[in-house]
């Protein structure tokens, strides 16, 4: 995880979205942790699962991110209420749960990626927006 960690951070832009799916326990938030330790913050990542949102500012952040948790939304129209394009203005999201958020495949710095629980470790399925073509290999 600490390598995907880097490499998705190593190619995180202004604007784009990190959108980590799957089940409980699959791994979202430990990815989320190592992209956010990549990205240059050096410190305790809590699960936003209570508070929603938490943001990480540039510096000491290379980008400012914010990690989101949607876990705990009952409906898509609760986001308009967290002002998530504040957090998203000039930084990046990583998202928990973004189909409890109406998801943002739909958009082209969009990072999907499905976690999935395999035998001794994780998979992961990787599905990138139009912008992040070019950067994924």
């Amino acid at each position: 995880m600490a390598r995907f960690g880097a490499d998705i951070a190593d190619k995180l832009r202004e604007g784009d979205v990190v959108a980590l799916s799957g089940g409980l326990g699959a791994g979202k938030t430990t990815l989320a942790r190592e992209i956010l330790a990549a990205l240059g913050h050096d410190g305790e990542v809590p699960s936003p699962t209570f508070t929603i949102v938490e943001s990480y500012t540039a510096p000491p952040l290379r980008l400012p991110a914010a990690h989101a948790d949607f876990y705990r939304l009952e409906s898509p129209e609760e986001v308009h209420e967290l002002g998530l394009d504040d957090y998203r203005d000039g930084g990046a999201l990583i998202a928990e749960w973004p189909e409890r958020a109406g998801g943002f495949a739909h958009e082209p710095g969009c990072l999907a990626i499905k976690l999935e629980i395999a035998d001794e470790g994780r998979r992961a399925i990787v599905g990138p927006g139009s912008d992040w073509v070019e950067r994924w290999p």
